[in-house]
């Protein structure tokens, strides 16, 4: 039986998985009305098992110091990873949420490949097409990938043709034949998947430019010192004993366009505005629970992708990881979100994502008790992991039918009790919170929060926007643009600092407040 040895990093994502946190990757496809289980099925067989991670199981090697390798799995059925299941009554939110946790809380049966399809009907209307999938397969981006691949551009598309997979022994021919749907799927995923990379939070939009970074070894070694020297994050709801049970929460959608005229007027990208809102978030969960917040900084594990951007579809785990310390303790919406670009460009120019790759990778060849510790060490150090994955700008089909609206989840990597997940697709971006239900066991009240600090900020800028048209707000002079230099109604000079790309430094924009 043909085997492949796993890669380091891959190895690490799997040894990470522990009972109180599963490296899953969990999301939905959302669509208005039921899908067809047969369609369903053939897609799957057409368009997701000729990638062979999706028909291989994992299997540890006997042998110390030695890597799991993949093993086509002799028993393969795909019956036994595609279910489907009504949404109990009354099927509504609420039920979904009861079912979503039940299953995120659920581990995978490792006797098998690692993946499971969940075709949920009843939820307004329509259908959910739920997935569970390893870490260790791919990481998120990749997966994402993958899962757009059984995607088409329009309702009329074709009903897929499923291939039979062929005996082991067959002509190496069937083999290549074989691979033909795996090239289709790419090239659908080509020409559906027109993203947003460049807005998301992959920090670097050219992954080689963290490669030339770490060139400078001082550079590199003074980055590893900085993690390494890392103060344990402070203790919050968000810290602590990790149990079995999970809980999730997911945003309203919002208009990608509001976020990006936000970042336009307060000097900033689609991603600050995003993390100011996150961070005000979780300051207002905190206060609520008469937490301390005025002096505390919490700290997330962020993902970065490390892959080259006209890279075909290639599963396995290509990413390194960065801290960012999340200003809990700016109470002032345009400080706290100069504070969080200020700390972005500082990672941006940092070969920072390549560090966390090489200590991953680390942890993929050392004996599992040593790996143990160096998640207990990291983990001690941040409170969180957030992540975004980038998702296609115009609508996509599966089945026939238009999906509505896609949402995942991240792992909390680390036994860390919160993770923090954005996806944008059609226009718009939703926001997805998964947390330890002993230590959050309401994150829907974190989502609340986050869409009342966008509000916020969406209310403080048409707040500039009518100012500076009435004519009391000054605009910056072009020729220092990191100055304000200008000069008020009352003849006063403001020589305050100005948000790079706004028309206001913040201290009038504060003042208007």
């Amino acid at each position: 039986m043909a085997r492949e040895a796993m890669s380091k990093l891959d190895a690490a994502w799997l040894r990470m998985e522990d009972p109180t946190n599963l490296m899953m990757i969990n999301g939905f496809f959302q669509f208005a009305q039921p899908l067809d289980f047969a369609r369903v099925k053939d897609t799957l067989a057409a368009r997701l098992l000729p990638f062979k991670r999706f028909r291989q199981r994992v299997v540890e090697s006997r042998l110390p110091m030695r890597p799991p390798y993949w093993e086509t799995d002799p028993y393969f059925d795909i019956e036994a990873h595609l279910h489907r299941l009504a949404l109990p009554a009354p099927a509504d939110e609420q039920a979904l949420k009861v079912l979503v946790n039940d299953m995120v809380s659920t581990p995978l049966d490792f006797s098998k490949p690692l993946w499971q399809i969940h075709i949920i009907d009843g939820y307004e209307g329509g259908s959910l097409l739920f997935c569970r999938l390893h870490h260790c397969i791919a990481d998120g981006i990749a997966l994402m990938s993958v899962m757009l691949s059984l995607c088409d551009d329009s309702p009329d598309a074709p009903w897929p043709e499923p291939e039979p997979v062929p005996a082991r022994r067959r002509h190496s021919l069937l083999i290549r034949r074989l691979m033909q749907p795996a090239a289709a799927a790419f090239a659908t995923t080509r020409k559906v998947t027109e993203t947003l990379a460049s807005q998301s939070l992959e920090i670097l939009a050219n992954p080689s430019r963290a490669r030339e970074l770490t060139l400078d070894a001082g550079a590199f070694a003074a980055r590893l010192a900085r993690l390494t020297l890392l103060l344990p994050d402070p203790k919050t709801l968000f810290k602590g004993k990790l149990g079995v049970s999970k809980r999730t929460a997911w945003s309203q959608p919002l208009p990608i366009s509001e976020v990006k005229a936000i970042g336009r007027v307060m000097g900033g990208t689609i991603n600050d505005v995003l993390l100011t809102a996150v961070t005000g978030a979780l300051r207002r969960y905190l206060q609520a629970h008469e937490q301390e917040v005025d002096s505390i900084e919490i700290r997330a594990m962020v993902p970065v992708n490390l892959r080259p951007s006209k890279e075909s579809i290639c599963l396995g785990n290509q990413f390194g990881l960065v801290v960012l310390a999340l200003p809990i303790r700016i109470d002032e919406p345009l400080e706290r979100l100069l504070e969080v670009k200020r700390r972005m460009d500082d990672l941006k120019e940092s070969p920072e994502a390549l560090v966390g790759y090489t200590v991953l990778q680390a942890m993929g060849v050392v004996p599992a008790e040593v790996e143990r510790l160096g998640v207990d060490f990291f983990a001690a150090k941040s409170s969180a992991v957030m992540t975004n994955v980038p998702g296609p700008r115009q609508p996509l089909y599966f089945g026939g039918h238009r999906i509505q609206k896609i949402m995942f989840w991240v792992p909390q990597s680390g036994r860390m009790g919160l993770g923090v997940s954005i996806f944008s697709y059609a226009g718009e971006v939703v926001l997805g919170v998964m947390t330890d239900a002993g230590l959050v066991p309401d994150p829907e009240t974190i989502i609340a929060c986050f869409h009342e600090e966008f509000v916020e900020l969406r209310q403080l800028v048409d707040v500039l926007a009518e100012q500076q048209y009435q004519g009391d707000v000054p605009v910056v002079a072009a020729s220092e643009p990191d100055r304000c230099h200008a000069t008020t109604r009352a003849g006063q000079r403001c020589k305050n600092k100005a948000m790079a790309g706004s028309a206001y430094c913040h201290m009038h924009a504060r003042k208007i407040r």
